[in-house]
């Protein structure tokens, strides 16, 4: 079974086999997707982590269709039906339509009308007249009136119920509606009567009608969302009197009585049976196309807003603005932790502008700040402008910065068990400041659906959707890798081979033993075995300990293969990373052996060249248009700086400064013809946008990048 698996993989991934077995063995050991990418390349030939996540992924669906297999094989031999050519059909089936299809006929029901003809006895007479030999039926009528069928017209009403059934149950029907479902089906949305006013927002879909297999993911997840709160009425018809036809063609053998009541059987079964049944299956197919799409373009999103520049470790004040409540100030010190908080009160009502500066300025030059975090939420323009206009006594930088998910943090338990002793204030403005000092450090511990970097995000499987923005997560923290003596234990716990029991034992016995000084002291951290160790000490780093590769993604078990480069050239491991005259000496092919191959190899020589460097880019202050304040400011043709905030499948959202993001329609991004806009622009990225349109009454802004 399980090498029919690696073949069936291979075939569908297009990877060879030999690549695809090794993947699922390391699987099977329990090796995780990230240590399998970064430290088992001789062994995959060098798969990524998208290809291995495809395998893993393949695997639990062909699994899980295995275990379909054996329950429809135990079904039909209990019926007694089972004959060895049945059998080694759905054995040889993986697909999970074609299997439910040959299922289909011995599948318990309810009681349906077809069934209820046969309980009266009226099978032999659809067998009769699906033969269609009988010019005339009425001489073979009279033997099946009874108790229980009263007249003639019951009699033929029963066996055309059959015969229906049997339409349905067929194979070639099923596939021959199928087929003409993908072709021509056409979805056709309407607003309920009386639901007009309910429904504002979906009214581009009161009266909507599209080609199934055109309809994008977004509009498609709409009337979804639509249908679901009652305000529209949804359907997906494909061309019925095509498929009437298309089914006659193979049910209607001749011209007499007989075929005239097998072609009534046909149309009955087209509208109530199976025209229901592959509705409900393409329904569920394009929600499901609809729902991987939005969930790869919410992943995407979110590894890039993980992935954005950091500022590093530098004593950052943060500030969560407001009018009538004032604006929150926390200072916080290189490592993140609060010294201080208290409220200032620069806007309306209150308006105390100048005490405010003075007191800014003195927090500032008391815990040597370097650099200002200011929420991007209720008065943040004007809490940069003043935080801008302050004479500080050194240069501070000014960032502005995305507030999604901090009121979801400041109210957690995460956040009460960080600062029992503070409001959800302060706790916001905490979050503010640490996700400018590390964004990924400080989103981990926010539900990835909070971040506001996706949509539709609840309408999609929400299973799908944990599964696929944990594996971003996971892969994001495990590329960057973490400090282990100062790491949160929601970061660790996304570190490869670890776990939330785990990550919290390591933070236990940080706090108890003060900080790690080498990688091989996890292993005295209670239940972290040797299996849990080799998959996430690569991605532990250790600063200023003992073995300098504790602070690189050299993984521990290659520790002999550098230190045996060193004794080569007669230099320490530490002069060995620091001088690249040294590693120029190397010659790799002298350290390839049975376990160690030259991708390894390579690995720990460009890692030798940057040890713990932050793959991430270095972050840029941004200033939006100082004359722009809101969307009376704006006007056609204008051109202004921007942050792209939302990218999905048709464009993406900008923020220009003002209260609402403007949109650039896919069509608006760029001079050329493009079909994914996250090839033109990232989350976080800054651009110019010009102003193409302005719905003041709607609070809608439209924006080009066309020609900037």
């Amino acid at each position: 079974m399980t090498k029919s698996f690696h073949s069936l993989i291979s075939d569908s991934l297009n990877i060879p086999e030999r690549q695809v077995e090794k993947t699922i063995g390391l699987l099977n050991e329990g090796a995780t997707i990230p240590f399998i990418s970064r430290y088992r390349k001789e062994v995959t030939g060098g798969l990524d982590e998208v290809q291995i996540s495809n395998i893993n992924d393949r695997l639990e669906k062909l699994t899980e269709l295995a275990k379909r297999k054996d329950t429809i094989l135990a079904s039909i031999e209990e019926q007694g039906k089972m004959t060895p050519e049945l059998k080694k059909r759905i054995e040889e089936t993986w697909d999970g339509t074609v299997l439910e299809d040959i299922y289909l006929p011995f599948k318990p029901k309810r009681v349906t009308r077809a069934e209820i003809a046969r309980k009266r006895g009226l099978e032999p007479l659809a067998d009769l007249i699906m033969r269609q030999k009988d010019s005339e039926l009425a001489p073979h009528l009279k033997t099946f009136i009874n108790d229980e069928v009263k007249d003639e017209k019951e009699a033929l009403q029963g066996a055309r119920d059959i015969i229906a059934e049997r339409v349905n149950e067929n194979e070639d029907a099923r596939n021959a509606v199928r087929n003409s479902f993908a072709r021509t089906a056409v979805i056709t949305a309407k607003v309920v009567k009386g639901k007009e006013d309910d429904g504002d927002k979906y009214r581009d879909y009161f009266d909507f009608n599209d080609t199934l297999n055109r309809c994008s993911s977004h509009r498609l997840l709409a009337i979804r969302r639509g249908e679901a709160e009652g305000i529209l009425r949804v359907s997906i018809s494909p061309d019925a009197e095509k498929c009437i036809e298309n089914l006659n063609k193979r049910f209607v053998k001749q011209q007499n009585e007989s075929s005239k009541h097998v072609a009534e059987a046909v149309g009955d079964a087209f509208k109530r049976l199976l025209k229901p049944s592959i509705e409900t299956e393409y329904a569920n197919l394009s929600k499901a196309k609809a729902d991987n799409e939005a969930i790869r373009v919410f992943a995407e999103n979110l590894r890039q807003l993980l992935l954005a520049p950091p500022l590093g470790q530098k004593r950052t004040l943060g500030i969560d603005p407001g009018y009538r409540t004032g604006c929150k100030l926390v200072c916080l010190d290189a490592q993140g932790n609060l010294l201080h908080n208290e409220t200032i009160y620069p806007h309306p009502p209150r308006n105390e502008a100048g005490k405010a500066a003075t007191k800014l300025s003195h927090l500032v030059s008391t815990y040597d700040i370097d650099a200002i975090a200011v929420g991007n939420g209720t008065a943040s323009r004007e809490t940069e402008q003043f935080v801008t206009a302050v004479a500080f006594d050194r240069k501070v930088q000014v960032f502005v910065v995305s507030e999604n998910g901090a009121s979801i943090y400041s109210a957690s338990k995460t956040a009460r068990d960080e600062f029992p002793e503070h409001d959800v204030t302060v706790r916001g403005a905490v979050s503010i400041a640490r996700r400018l000092m590390d964004p990924l450090a400080e989103l981990v511990k926010i539900d990835p659906k909070s971040i506001g970097v996706g949509q539709y995000q609840h309408d999609v499987d929400q299973g799908l959707l944990k599964k696929s923005l944990d594996r971003t997560v996971e892969n994001c923290v495990n590329s960057v890798g973490v400090n282990v003596n100062t790491a949160s234990m929601h970061l660790l716990t996304y570190i490869s081979g670890l776990g939330p029991a785990l990550a919290q034992n390591i933070v236990n016995y940080r706090a108890a033993n003060g900080p790690f000084n080498a990688r091989k002291e996890l292993m005295k951290v209670p239940r972290m075995g040797e299996k849990a160790f080799e998959q996430s000490a690569g991605f532990l780093r250790i600063n200023n300990g003992d073995n300098p590769l504790d602070n690189s993604a050299v993984h521990p078990e290659s520790y002999p293969v550098v230190e045996s480069m060193a004794r080569d050239l007669n230099c320490s491991v530490r002069e060995l990373i620091t001088d690249k005259e040294l590693k120029k000496k190397l010659n790799l092919e002298n350290y390839l052996s049975e376990k160690v191959g030259m991708p390894t190899l390579t690995d720990i020589i460009e890692e030798l060249d940057k040890p713990g460097r932050d793959p991430r880019q270095s972050i840029h202050v941004f200033t939006f248009d100082r004359s722009i304040r809101n969307i009376d400011d704006l006007s056609e043709g204008l051109v202004l700086p921007g942050i792209v905030t939302n990218v999905t499948n048709f464009g993406c959202f900008v923020d220009i400064g003002i209260k609402e993001n403007g949109m650039v329609h896919i069509s608006e991004m760029a001079d050329r013809f493009i079909t994914d806009p996250a090839r033109i622009v990232s989350v976080h990225q800054q651009v110019k946008v010009k102003i193409i349109g302005i719905d003041r009454e709607r609070k809608r802004v439209k924006l080009s990048m066309r020609g900037l």
